[in-house]
């Protein structure tokens, strides 16, 4: 006997159940997901937003001693517009 349900469960109580599942799955999935990226962020990992710009990458190679100071000079000043 089934008490309150009769014959047993019609087809919004399935589909109650089915929702139902399928939020908690959804909840717990990005619950995990929002943990690994903060703890992942937090690991002192620099995140990189976007590409660098080319006067960052100029700096860079002026930095690693692919071009020296006169180089970079000139070519910074073509980037922006100048006499080269």
């Amino acid at each position: 006997m089934m008490f309150w349900y009769g014959d047993g469960m019609n087809g919004w109580g399935w589909f109650a159940m089915a929702a139902g599942m399928v939020l908690f799955w959804g909840l717990l999935i990005t619950v995990v997901v929002l943990i690994f990226r903060t703890l992942d962020h937090a690991s002192g990992r620099p995140v990189r937003r976007g590409s660098p710009t080319p006067e960052q990458i100029l700096g860079e190679r002026l930095a690693r001693g692919e071009i020296d100071e006169e180089e970079y000079r000139r070519r910074l000043s073509a980037l922006r517009g100048g006499e080269p």
